[in-house]
């Protein structure tokens, strides 16, 4: 009985400095995800609980009815639409928390994104279902409800993700956004082409947009290499999937935001629709998400040109 005792009293020790390891990496997690869950869900119970829903969603307008396919968008946009405060609001804190921190001569690193986003899901994936099915009328069926839950949380992940540099590598961050921006043209654009048969716009004006947003993001891309080659040569080329991230990011959750902050009457502030940022078709919407990655990875690509050729035209010190 005592060797047993004895044999279990080392590992009973290590379990316990395990599990104050883990309640440690994970408390500050914790304290950046309550916020941030009582935020979204703040959100959500304005817009489907307390706000005038023929407003915020449009109903009655151009004869849209509150579950047609285009007022049923709107409310998995609202997911976006929050993610999109989130990003704006946790970002700027964070970078105000550093600079405060700074001053103190300490130390700021908040959270990764992820141990916030997990922290996040289970009461946002619960929550969100259970305000747009039991509030005010007409209450969302499940399958919308879901929708409204997962679009929060993939916008979630997105708007987080610059949290910690901002904190960090504020630079970097300013560089991502920059180049992020080149790749806005070209996945809002380059879904033109379907729009003919839509009869929304002609055949060569669907053509000419979509081509010019292609160059537009090439041209700005072209041009925030050279001058990130120029004027930050000790930094390596932006990373290819971080540079698709931003562009995602400002795409999809802050340019959605923008449009019902800015775009919209103040007395009257509705959710956009999802055709007005996403593709009707999800094999063009796959092609758009190609075409910026390509892009992505080809202005990474240019940028390591850049760096090695100004790095070799660099004159070199002399005793």
């Amino acid at each position: 009985m005592l060797d047993n005792e004895a044999a279990q009293g080392p590992s009973s020790i290590r379990f316990g400095r395990a599990w104050e390891a883990a309640r440690a990496a994970w408390r500050p997690a914790i304290l950046h995800a309550a916020p941030v869950c009582l935020f979204v869900l703040g959100l959500f119970t304005y817009w489907f609980a307390v706000a005038d829903r023929y407003a915020v969603f449009l109903y009655n307008h151009m004869g849209a009815t509150p579950f047609d396919s285009r007022t049923s968008s709107r409310y998995w946009m609202a997911g976006l639409v929050a993610a999109g405060a989130v990003m704006v609001l946790y970002t700027m804190a964070n970078w105000f928390a550093a600079r405060i921190y700074g001053l103190r001569y300490a130390v700021y690193s908040p959270p990764a994104w992820w141990q916030v986003w997990l922290l996040c899901a289970i009461p946002l994936g619960a929550g969100i279902p259970a305000i747009t099915m039991t509030a005010n009328s007409p209450t969302l069926p499940p399958a919308t409800a879901a929708a409204c839950a997962a679009a929060a949380l993939i916008g979630l992940a997105l708007a987080l993700a610059p949290g910690r540099l901002a904190a960090e590598q504020p630079a970097e961050l300013g560089w991502l956004a920059l180049g992020g921006l080149g790749l806005v043209p070209v996945l809002f654009l380059l879904r033109a082409p379907e729009l003919p048969g839509r009869g929304l716009l002609s055949s060569a004006t669907a053509w000419r947009l979509a081509g010019g947003g292609v160059a537009a993001g090439v041209i700005w891309l072209g041009v925030i290499s050279v001058l990130r080659a120029q004027r930050a040569q000790r930094r390596p080329p932006m990373e290819a999937a971080p540079l698709f991230l931003s562009g995602l990011g400002l795409t999809y959750v802050l340019l959605p935001l923008v449009h019902y902050w800015l775009f919209t009457p103040p007395d009257f502030r509705y959710i956009t629709a999802a055709s007005n940022f996403f593709a009707f078709h999800p094999a063009v919407q796959f092609v758009d998400l190609c075409g910026a990655a390509i892009l992505a990875a080809a202005a990474v690509q240019f940028q390591e040109r850049l760096r090695r050729r100004f790095s070799s035209q660099s004159p070199r010190r002399t005793k």
